[in-house]
């Protein structure tokens, strides 16, 4: 099984999901989420000041062009899946629940309230783009709170004191309320910090309905859909669709905890329900 690549101040990715879990734990008081910092995880602290040191708008804009073509060839929803089973931690023996059981765990709470087949689908593949970490890229390019580059941080950013290091606060305009983006724009024309959520909004996004898209692209835009933050770049269907990222997101941070999904007992369904959307092989 492949490793972590270098440049990895998380043991796992999974710190990060369970940082965030408790960051944003349902009924947690104003004096409990401002004492976050006391207790965060060393290597989730210094991945964060990695992320908001090196999350440059140039660098954005590199990796944007790189993966946007989708060049890494053609491959099935199944293939990437196994691919990332391979994401392991090898020095924790108690790590032992696949990568897929992970994504059954989000997409089997969505099916229980009985939503529809494609939000269901949204949740099995919304964590695949963290396949990112095997093609070499360092963990801050992959997974994080994802934020606007090119204006103005928002305090609601976890740790905002580490974009002092980030070669951008020396951009006047890019430290400004709008930066290079007009007033309520629509996202679409705004670029987040580069992750797991832009490649897989990405490479799925001519597959699944528009809402999952919002779903996939924003799900870790956290500054946005959990405290209000950048809606003076929102236009009004963003603000629209942002309720599906609302209603995905508890999926997403409270999943993890449920019962341990029977891959082998739910396999025929969902590889009819990908087989609904997608094609044999997709580009990657």
């Amino acid at each position: 099984m492949a490793t972590l690549v270098s440049n990895t101040p998380m043991t796992e990715l999974d710190e990060w999901d369970d940082f965030v879990a408790t960051r944003y734990k349902e009924g947690k008081s104003e004096e409990e989420f401002r004492n976050y910092k006391a207790d965060a995880n060393p290597g989730v602290t210094e991945f964060y000041r990695q992320n908001h040191a090196n999350q440059t708008l140039n660098f954005v804009l590199s990796k944007k062009a790189e993966f946007a073509s989708l060049r890494r060839g053609k491959k099935s929803i199944w293939e990437m899946a196994d691919y990332l089973n391979t994401l392991v931690d090898e020095s924790d023996p108690d790590t032992d629940v696949s990568q897929i059981e992970h994504l059954m765990q989000t997409s089997e709470a969505i099916r229980k309230d009985g939503h529809p087949r494609w939000f269901v689908l949204a949740g099995f593949v919304h964590d695949l783009g963290k396949v990112l970490c095997l093609y070499g890229e360092p963990q801050w390019a992959v997974v994080g709170d994802t934020f606007p580059v090119g204006c103005a941080y928002s305090d609601q950013i976890v740790f905002p004191e580490f974009f002092a290091a980030n070669p951008d606060g020396e951009v006047r305009e890019y430290q400004s309320k709008y930066g290079i983006y007009e007033p309520n724009c629509g996202l679409d024309k705004v670029h987040m910090s580069w992750g797991h959520d832009e490649y897989i909004y990405t490479v799925v996004r001519n597959y699944l309905p528009e809402p999952a898209h919002y779903m996939l692209r924003y799900h870790s835009f956290y500054p946005a859909h959990r405290h209000g933050a950048y809606t003076h770049l929102m236009d009004d269907k963003d603000k629209e669709m942002f309720e599906w990222v609302r209603k995905f997101n508890p999926y997403d941070l409270y999943s993890k905890g449920l019962e341990r999904p029977n891959v082998k007992e739910l396999m025929p369904y969902y590889r009819d329900l990908v087989a609904e959307f997608f094609p044999a092989e997709i580009d990657w």
